[in-house]
């Protein structure tokens, strides 16, 4: 790449950012698709109207990926605002409006409410030349954003409108596989292809194995494009990254949370409180009537190389993060994840530890309760009985082999 072809770009962002070139951040080790876009890729977009489908993750250091493009002088039309909202300040499950985002004038169109994730209209992607995906997953099949791009890619099928995808890090590496293949009678907004519940894929993996096995209900082809980032490894988990964490949703404040959540999130499913309306999520667990006992704790812990403890909390209503959580305003006890490693090593399953602490969570817990969300979750009945626990069945390792075609990255 010329030295031009990069210099320009800084230019610009330091004007965004409101700093000179001299104070403008250092780069991290991995290059985002945002980042290659806007080095590589404006003169594709000279000409052409654009519309994102991005929340505040979306971000090149510090700035917006909206804001660098209209510094830039991009055509952006239309905005479309996944679970959480465009510039993400809603909740998990709270209703996104269409309106018009202030910080822009542009008009945004909800693709989330009532619980249920939306497609797209004909009437807006008709009017669009290309539509810029780009949001923070974390590798967790029941993380909706990936169901958005599923249903963005269909949308798109219909009417022709390119769809670039700005590939962004797995969080959790992509190397780790874990997990039940979901299946078909348990399809739903938190989960909607055949793949495990932590699927070791970039979301533009995911776009491209969706498109050839035909995972997508579409009757036409999908024009769609993948801005692959620059220095991602495979083992890379996100402290490798040297990129700065912004939180996808609201209650995965750090990275941390967003790991265990792999298998934390599964007490969702169930009548325990999973954090909400703390300050740590998916790191705290328990109710009001649990009783924890320490040996148990020590023994999971030193398995699975995570720190943990007795804890009492109160949940509260959190505006933006939590409205009404479970238990809210009565004091409850479980256990606090303190560290995901120990002296002697580091988490490396949060699906199955989450699974594992759920189970000793729910016997320590007098008249628990298993709700039918669980089975959405986990995409199968098996997680009810702890033997399923041995084995991920031969559906995984089908899984495991055909992966390998749509792997981008080393």
């Amino acid at each position: 790449m010329k030295l031009t072809q990069y210099i320009l770009p800084i230019l610009y962002l330091a004007v965004a950012l409101n700093c000179s070139p001299k104070e403008f951040p250092q780069p991290a080790v991995v290059k985002t698709g945002a980042e290659v876009l806007i080095q590589e890729h404006l003169p594709e977009l000279k000409g052409k109207k654009v519309g994102l489908f991005m929340n505040p993750t979306a971000r090149i250091g510090d700035v917006h990926v909206l804001d660098t493009l209209l510094t830039l002088g991009v055509e952006v039309t239309a905005l479309f605002a996944p679970e959480h909202g465009f510039r993400g300040d809603a909740g998990a499950g709270e209703s996104i409006k269409s309106g018009i985002d202030s910080a822009s004038g542009l008009p945004v169109y909800s693709l989330y409410s009532g619980g249920k994730i939306l497609k797209p209209s004909p009437e807006v992607l008709n009017t669009l030349d290309i539509v810029l995906f780009d949001m923070q997953d974390v590798g967790a099949r029941f993380y909706t954003y990936n169901v958005s791009m599923k249903l963005l890619l269909e949308a798109v099928a219909e009417t022709g409108t390119e769809v670039w995808i700005l590939d962004r890090p797995n969080p959790a590496g992509g190397e780790y596989v874990a997990g039940w293949i979901l299946e078909d009678e348990y399809r739903s907004f938190v989960g909607d292809y055949p793949i495990p519940i932590a699927h070791g894929l970039t979301l533009g993996e995911l776009a491209l194995m969706a498109v050839g096995e035909s995972w997508l209900e579409a009757t036409k082809p999908v024009n769609v494009k993948i801005i692959q980032m620059e220095g991602w490894k495979r083992s890379y988990k996100w402290p490798d990254t040297g990129l700065n964490w912004f939180p996808p949703s609201p209650n995965l404040p750090a990275f941390e949370n967003a790991y265990a959540y792999l298998g934390t999130c599964f007490i969702e499913g169930t009548s325990l409180s999973e954090g909400r309306g703390t300050d740590n999520p998916f790191l705290i667990l328990g109710a009001p009537n649990t009783k924890v006992q320490l040996k148990e704790l020590a023994e999971i812990g030193a398995n699975y190389g995570v720190q943990l403890d007795t804890v009492s909390f109160t949940p509260r209503s959190i505006p933006g993060k939590s409205l009404n959580p479970k238990h809210k305003d009565s004091k409850s006890f479980g256990v606090n994840i303190v560290s995901l490693s120990t002296k002697e090593k580091s988490l490396e399953d949060p699906v199955k530890f989450g699974i594992e602490l759920m189970y000793i969570l729910m016997d320590a817990t007098p008249k628990a309760e298993y709700k039918s969300f669980i089975k959405k979750l986990s995409g199968t009945d098996k997680i009810l009985n702890k033997q399923e626990l041995d084995s991920w069945g031969s559906n995984f390792e089908n899984y495991v082999t055909k992966r390998k075609a749509y792997l981008i990255y080393d």
